[in-house]
């Protein structure tokens, strides 16, 4: 696995001291973009928390979460969440080190008083000194809140005082992408009253506790409660690893509601859900992938976007037109870029592959963000889309109506075959996952030439071996 090392810097440590007013909470910002450019260390807001417990306890569920490892255990991680302004709301994030659990906790409007929100994305330190502070806040005493430095710091910076290099798998990367393509095909499948969700989520199995089942389960939403089934029936959610739900057992006691979001199942095969737990002014939303050995990053399901020049070029008119929106509105994009819907829903698409849209299920929209990496890696170190881009330009694949003879190295020769628009494969990538992560190989390279991404091609040769 690829992987590099992040720095991190900070002016300071973030911390929670008290004060004559009631506690102040400074959470530090690192690198981060803004409307003004690539700021080193931005201010995102100064006022005060409505519910500071509750917002203590969803950042210190976001921090679990950028600490974990559901799979691998034994393996840690410490990556910072990510912290996003979108003028009327700041958004917190995390990934797990496995890269199978996004999560997100979203202050809204009503859970932030006395200043105002401003607009950008960067790191935000939450070290364990802070973690131990935060979890000792036992009352709604005023609780300030600053994310970025003080005015004082602002006008005295002599450069960062707290570095901080951390492992950057490629694979994170490309997680955070396909968990905002996935969570866009989700709808919502249940909502459970407080009562109901707190005694449904008590139930679920911890991580490492005795007789718990580490595997796929299902529930079907009756009423106002999830009933538990041995299959996925109609109507059925996955719920994949239920261990790595532990995170939200920090919020309980403040929640309101339980959300749940899936796809509309059609097969046995497991899936990814997200599970949001409503609270007074914010929502913390966790999103686990189809299975807790499997991440996100093979899925596959933004490779059709990066396959194309046009997506590219669309995405790039796309991206002039942001403006740090927390909800992106599509049809106001089209209107104003010339483009048809399809088009735009595609541009966002790609701009979420280099982490520049996220995806809230709550409001089925996406939002601007830019996240504070490399991430243009994302497109530059997928394996499929690297390899049906090498194949396009050294001639093996004919394309016959509704069919693609593609050959290999060895001469083996796989055919691909278009079903109103679904591309099938007779390699063993396809055979395997029947589509379930993405396409493979060699339906993307045909698809590649069939939209003129490399003009001029009428045969693509693919190396050897389904992937």
């Amino acid at each position: 696995m690829t992987r590099s090392l992040q720095a991190v810097a900070y002016t300071r440590s973030s911390t929670l001291e008290s004060a004559p007013d009631g506690r102040r909470l400074g959470l530090e910002t690192s690198r981060g973009a803004t409307p003004r450019g690539v700021e080193d260390h931005p201010r995102f807001f100064a006022g005060f928390l409505t519910s500071p417990q509750v917002a203590s306890a969803g950042l210190l569920a976001v921090a679990d979460v950028a600490g974990a490892r559901y799979y691998q255990q034994q393996l840690r991680s410490s990556l910072d969440p990510v912290v996003t302004g979108n003028g009327d709301r700041l958004r917190f994030e995390s990934f797990s080190g496995c890269g199978g659990v996004y999560a997100r906790l979203d202050v809204l409007a009503a859970g932030l008083d006395g200043g105002e929100v401003g607009h950008g994305t960067t790191n935000v330190d939450v070290n364990n000194p802070l973690r131990e502070a935060l979890s000792r806040i036992g009352s709604d005493d005023p609780l300030h809140l600053r994310v970025g430095p003080d005015e004082l710091a602002v006008t005295t910076l002599d450069g960062p005082v707290v570095e901080k290099k951390v492992p950057l798998p490629d694979r994170w990367l490309r997680g955070f992408a396909e968990a905002q393509v996935t969570a866009a095909g989700f709808d919502l499948r249940a909502e459970l009253p407080a009562a109901e969700a707190v005694r449904f989520l008590r139930s679920l199995p911890r991580a490492g506790a005795r007789g718990s089942s580490r595997g796929v389960r299902w529930v079907v939403p009756a009423g106002s409660v999830l009933r538990p089934t041995t299959r996925p029936v109609p109507g059925a959610v996955c719920l994949p690893g239920p261990e790595r739900l532990v995170a939200l057992q920090r919020v309980l006691r403040h929640a309101s509601a339980l959300r749940v979001y899936g796809p509309a199942l059609t097969g046995s095969a497991a899936a990814a859900s997200a599970w949001e737990v409503v609270l007074p002014g914010m929502r913390l939303t966790l999103t686990l992938s189809p299975e807790a050995s499997r991440g996100f990053s093979g899925e596959g399901g933004v490779l059709d976007a990066l396959a194309t020049d046009e997506a590219a070029e669309d995405a790039e008119l796309i991206s002039v037109l942001l403006a740090w929106e927390p909800r992106i509105d599509v049809g106001d994009l089209a209107a104003a870029s010339g483009l048809p819907a399809e088009r735009v829903r595609a541009a966002l698409v790609r701009l979420g592959t280099s982490g520049r849209v996220g995806y809230d299920t709550a409001e089925a929209a996406y939002f601007h963000r830019e996240l504070p990496y490399d991430a243009e890696r994302v497109e530059r170190h997928n394996p499929r889309l690297r390899a049906a881009r090498d194949l396009v330009g050294a001639g093996a694949v004919v394309l016959d109506g509704n069919l693609g003879t593609v050959t290999a190295q060895d001469g083996h020769a796989h055919r691909v075959r278009d079903d109103a628009g679904v591309l099938s494969c007779s390699c063993l990538w396809w055979a395997k996952y029947r589509g379930g992560r993405g396409p493979c190989k060699h339906a993307l390279a045909v698809r590649m030439v069939r939209r003129g991404a490399v003009s001029g091609q009428a045969e693509v040769l693919v190396e050897g071996g389904a992937r």
